[in-house]
C-alpha cells in the first residue's frame, strides 16, 4: 500500500522497519478523479501529497482570468502549496488532478511529530525540497532566457513522455505561450 513512498524515502535516507511502521501508520491513501481538486484558491492547505500514480497541476488564475500553470507533479514527486501549508494563510492556487490519480497524504499536523520520532525523515524532506527548489530556479532561468519555442524543444527532448501526457493548453500555459503556438511547434518537423 505504501511501498512506493517507502522505496522513494529509502533512496534518500535510511529508516528502520520500526520507523517505517510509524510513518505508514500516519499516512493515508487517496484516489483522486481526473479534474478533482486537492486544493482551491481561498482554502488553507493542510496536506502534502506524494504522487503514487497520476499527474497534477498547481495553477493560479491571473487578473485577466487566465489559468497560469506554475508546476506539474507526476509519480514519485511531492506536490503541495507550501506557503499555505506552512503559514496557514489561504492559498492563491489550485491543485488539480489532470488524470485519475492516487496519492499518499501526509497531514500537516502530523509532520512535526513524525520528524521528532523519525529524524531521518526531516533530512529526506530537506533533500527533496532542495531538489524542487533547484528545479524552480532552473525554470525561472528558462523563462527569462529562452523563447517559448526553445523551452518546448528542451522539455520535449528531456521529458518526451511527460510532454505527451499533459493536455496541450496546460503545457502552453506552463511555457507561457498560446495553445495555437504550441500546436504550430508540435506540427513542425525537427
Amino acid at each position: 500500500m505504501f511501498s512506493r513512498i517507502v522505496t522513494h524515502i529509502r533512496k534518500h535516507v535510511s529508516i528502520s522497519a520500526e520507523e517505517e511502521a510509524i510513518l505508514t501508520s500516519a499516512l493515508e491513501l487517496r484516489d483522486i478523479k481526473k479534474k478533482e481538486f486537492l486544493l482551491e484558491a481561498g482554502e488553507v492547505c493542510r496536506e502534502n501529497y506524494f504522487i503514487n500514480q497520476g499527474c497534477f497541476r498547481l495553477y493560479l488564475i491571473t487578473p485577466k482570468g487566465n489559468e497560469q500553470v506554475i508546476q506539474f507533479g507526476i509519480e514519485d514527486w511531492w506536490i503541495t502549496e507550501y506557503f499555505s501549508l506552512k503559514t496557514g494563510a489561504p492559498s492563491q492556487y489550485y491543485l488539480q488532478a489532470t488524470e485519475n490519480a492516487e496519492v499518499v497524504v501526509l497531514k500537516r499536523h502530523l509532520e512535526d511529530e513524525l520528524f521528532a520520532r523519525i529524524p531521518q525523515l526531516e533530512r529526506y524532506f530537506r533533500l527533496v525540497l532542495e531538489k524542487a527548489y533547484s528545479a524552480q530556479l532552473n525554470r525561472i532561468h528558462y523563462i527569462f532566457n529562452l523563447t517559448g519555442e526553445e523551452q518546448y524543444r528542451m522539455m520535449s527532448q528531456k521529458y518526451p513522455e511527460f510532454v505527451q501526457r499533459i493536455p496541450q493548453y496546460m503545457l502552453a500555459s506552463f511555457l507561457g505561450i498560446t495553445p495555437e503556438f504550441l500546436s504550430m511547434l508540435r506540427s513542425k518537423k525537427d
